[in-house]
């Protein structure tokens, strides 16, 4: 019963993976106008399958056997690692917010890390480290690309009624670029703990994983790709590619190696980074930048505090330690509490702009 729980569990998280990370990819061809909502999250859910089944091995290695042994994954614990991540993905999800499906997951296996005292602490910082220089990377990059835009001999061609065809194929096959890499890396967030705990093979896992992030590409992606495509800044196609091309090229270089980045942050940080160079500081100061800013934050910590408490809880039967992650859980939803007002705050103020216009 425990382990139909446990795959149950990881798909559901599979689901969401789809919903929070895949969809953003397929976020810029949306927002630059070339396809619709129904055929990007068509197109995204085949690319991430194709990507999960063909190059996700050697995350699912990462998630299952490099932070904590693999012999800390009994079936119980991977249960509630899952259900930890999957808790606070879903939690995202219905705030509309781009999350990172590797910081829920990373978060919530050194939760059980940290009560077993088996964490890697080596390979732990070595993920933190890329989890803080891609998305940097990707901002600083975008930036660049953007101020090379606006070179005159090429913003000259990118005008010309020639160049349009040839811009919406690129920044179509960079979209799916960029949710195979999805794919590639976000796999193993959902099924690294049940190979950990040997509940499914690899192959098994990255194949049945892939298919239910494709069914959450479509059945619950729709509010982060308007997120990605509408809410942050308006889109050109050449930035469109400069965007897909940075995040699909880092998350593929980094799955090959097994390390799980944070693809939403990096597409996300590519996005704001171009509207950082055509309209200055003020993009900063947009309410959706700064809910993003808070959850990529709280979700690593949320998740690892709800796997540590849980497994206190439920396996060792220990309360002492969980009355002091009370406090951090309260902290924590008060938080995205006050992020959800500020959210309500904003769509009013905009709705109340719109009817002076």
């Amino acid at each position: 019963m425990l382990t139909i729980i446990a795959i149950t569990i990881g798909f559901f998280f599979a689901m969401n993976i789809g919903a929070s990370g895949a969809a953003a990819s397929m976020g810029i061809a949306y927002g630059s106008g070339v396809v619709n909502r129904r055929l990007a999250l068509l197109l995204c859910s085949i690319a991430v399958f194709f990507g999960a089944w063909l190059g996700g091995g050697e995350v699912v290695k990462t998630i299952g056997s490099g932070i904590v042994p693999n012999s800390t994954f009994t079936v119980s614990i991977a249960l509630i690692v899952l259900a930890s991540a999957a808790i606070s993905l879903f939690l995202a999800n219905i705030f509309g917010i781009p999350l990172s499906t590797s910081e829920v997951a990373v978060g919530s296996v050194i939760g059980a890390g940290i009560v077993y005292q088996s964490l890697f602490l080596g390979k732990i910082i070595w993920i933190m480290f890329f989890w803080l220089i891609t998305p940097i990377a990707a901002f600083v990059i975008a930036i660049l690309a953007a101020y090379l835009l606006k070179n005159k001999r090429l913003k000259k061609w990118m005008n010309a009624p020639k160049a349009v065809p040839v811009l919406t194929v690129l920044v179509v096959f960079l979209g799916l670029f960029e949710a195979f890499s999805a794919g590639m890396n976000n796999v193993a967030n959902a099924v690294g703990p049940l190979v950990g705990a040997s509940i499914l093979t690899t192959g098994n896992g990255i194949f049945w994983g892939g298919l239910f992030v494709a069914l959450g590409v479509l059945v619950l992606g729709h509010r982060v790709l308007e997120t990605n495509g509408k809410k942050i800044t308006a889109l050109k196609l050449e930035e469109g590619c400069v965007i897909s091309g940075t995040g699909a090229s880092i998350v593929t270089i980094a799955s090959l190696f097994g390390i799980p980045v944070p693809l939403t942050q990096i597409t996300t940080s590519s996005i704001i980074g171009i509207g950082f160079a055509n309209q200055g500081k003020s993009i900063l100061k947009k309410g959706i930048v700064i809910q993003l800013l808070t959850v990529w934050v709280v979700s690593p910590v949320l998740s690892m505090v709800l796997s540590y408490t849980l497994i206190q809880l439920l396996i060792e039967h220990n309360i002492y330690p969980i009355i002091a992650m009370g406090g951090v859980l309260i902290s924590v939803f008060g938080v995205l509490s006050l992020m959800k007002r500020e959210k309500i705050a904003v769509t009013l103020a905009q709705d109340a702009a719109k009817d002076q216009i």
